[in-house]
């Protein structure tokens, strides 16, 4: 018993629990056993003496959860891995073990202040919201996402991603504290609130949708393998495979994933016309690098039915030391050129979000890869027709990487209430709906193409109109009624 119990309380056993409550994200979806392992994470910061104890904790409960759920991440290091599978651990030390500082930091501070389970429910959820803000951030793998398929995904739409990792945090607190009281009442607590979240998602779901456009859209994935994309004797392969694939079969758009499109587009002239003989009449928009003067660019760019380039996007969310690189020149000789365009030189970042008018296909917001993952990013101008999702998923492998990716884009649309024409490279492509629901999609691995109706665009949600708004209100509730626990917590030991 005495051995069971110092396992408990060892920095060991909260890796584990973290590990385990990373099982909730894609392709897992084991949302019982996530509330669960961060009930446990609860109860470990509780029994806790002290706040470098918590600290420690905390720190180790966040390395476990980062660890399993972004495993994804030795998948790049292993494109040339005789150049870089050597960097595989100092990545994921660095990478998960930075992340985890945050939920360490929250951990201290809840401990230190006696902020209560209540407390530390508000600093955690501030803690990924800081995630997706620091250094450019990066909020992959939201506690919100373990909700993917479940009625409780729908609140996206009210209290947006930080939101429901606040309300999903709070019920596993309300887990915890129901078995360490064993009272009906703290049980009664939890479920009630579980309930909650079961039913007003189930409503919110429950919204009609109007009938889709009479817009029809092509999606292409012409699968090609990240370790063979940029090989001179595959591109005229990969490239033949995705215009085979393009025949409008009455599509208003034909939509090529990121960098579809290998020469640069200056000099892509007789891509271009061989895209163009085969879809016109229909437009069509594909992923391609760009070079400006001495800046390169990551782009979608619209070839018109003419055959000629209408609009162009640049991507401006970029990757930090995947499109861009500190030193390129000391990086490069290290290595890290696999990750970067053109020898390690990198990308520069478009001006910001905007919007392509497609005619009778409405206006569309572009997404290019990591941008999806960023709700702010789907901000900044007029509220689109749909939202374009253009991506290179082959970085992420085969397994959990492409999946989760998927997951943060149904969210988005949910988030947003608006519908997201998906094309990826190697996949996993998809035309989703205004509530999250994918009407049409190509599986990992697969190269292939269909053709759907565009769906049409709900009101905008509470979210879409307010922004982060009910997340802080959740914020200051729950830090109010921590700060009331504490009062009174103070004024029984001093009765």
């Amino acid at each position: 018993m005495l051995r069971l119990t110092r396992f408990l309380s060892h920095p060991l056993f909260a890796v584990c629990a973290g590990g385990v409550a990373a099982l909730g994200q894609a392709p897992f979806g084991l949302w019982p056993l996530s509330l669960l392992a961060f009930a446990v994470a609860v109860w470990i910061w509780k029994d806790s003496p002290t706040p470098r104890g918590a600290a420690v904790r905390g720190w180790a409960f966040g390395f476990g959860y980062f660890v399993v759920a972004l495993s994804w991440l030795v998948n790049p290091f292993m494109v040339e891995p005789l150049k870089t599978a050597w960097m595989i651990p100092f990545a994921l030390l660095f990478m998960c073990g930075g992340l985890a500082l945050l939920w360490a930091l929250a951990s201290f501070a809840a401990k230190r202040f006696g902020l209560g389970a209540i407390g530390l429910v508000a600093l955690w959820a501030l803690a990924e919201f800081g995630r997706g803000y620091l250094f450019t951030g990066f909020p992959w793998a939201l506690p919100a996402y373990i909700w993917l398929d479940t009625p409780p995904a729908h609140l996206v739409a009210w209290v947006g991603p930080y939101g429901l990792t606040t309300l999903t945090l709070l019920v596993s607190a309300l887990l915890a504290r129901a078995a360490v009281l064993r009272t009906l009442v703290a049980r009664l607590s939890a479920v009630a609130v579980l309930a909650v979240l079961f039913g007003t998602g189930a409503w919110i779901a429950a919204r009609p949708m109007a009938a889709d456009s009479a817009a029809m859209v092509r999606v292409v994935q012409p699968n090609a393998p990240q370790a063979l994309k940029w090989d001179p004797r595959y591109i005229p392969i990969f490239f033949d495979r995705a215009l085979e694939m393009s025949d409008p079969e009455g599509a208003d758009l034909v939509i090529w994933p990121e960098t579809a499109i290998a020469p640069i587009l200056d000099g892509a002239q007789a891509e271009l016309r061989a895209i163009n003989d085969r879809v016109a009449p229909a437009q069509t928009v594909a992923g391609v690098r760009r070079v400006e003067g001495y800046r390169a660019y990551n782009s979608a760019v619209v070839i018109n039915p003419q055959g000629e380039v209408g609009q162009v996007y640049d991507k401006h969310h970029l990757v930090p030391f995947g499109e861009y690189i500190p030193f390129p020149r000391l990086l490069s000789a290290l290595g890290f050129s696999t990750f970067t365009s053109e020898e390690g030189y990198g990308f520069s970042a478009g001006e910001g979000p905007a919007l392509m008018d497609f005619g009778a296909l409405g206006t569309a917001l572009p997404l290019i890869c990591y941008e999806a993952i960023f709700p702010r990013d789907l901000r900044g101008t007029a509220r689109p027709d749909w939202l374009l999702h253009m991506t290179n998923d082959a970085w992420f492998g085969t397994f959990s990487g492409p999946q989760q990716s998927l997951a943060q884009s149904r969210f988005r649309a949910i988030e947003m209430g608006l519908p997201m024409v998906r094309a990826a490279n190697t996949g996993i492509s998809a035309v989703i709906d205004a509530h999250g629901e994918m009407r049409g999609s190509i599986p990992l691995g697969q190269a292939g193409a269909f053709t759907a109706a565009l769906p049409v665009a709900s009101p905008p949600t509470v979210y879409a109109r307010t922004n982060e708004l009910p997340f802080l209100l959740l914020i200051v509730m729950l830090f109010l009624l921590a700060a009331t626990n504490c009062w009174r917590r103070k004024n029984r030991e001093t009765d």
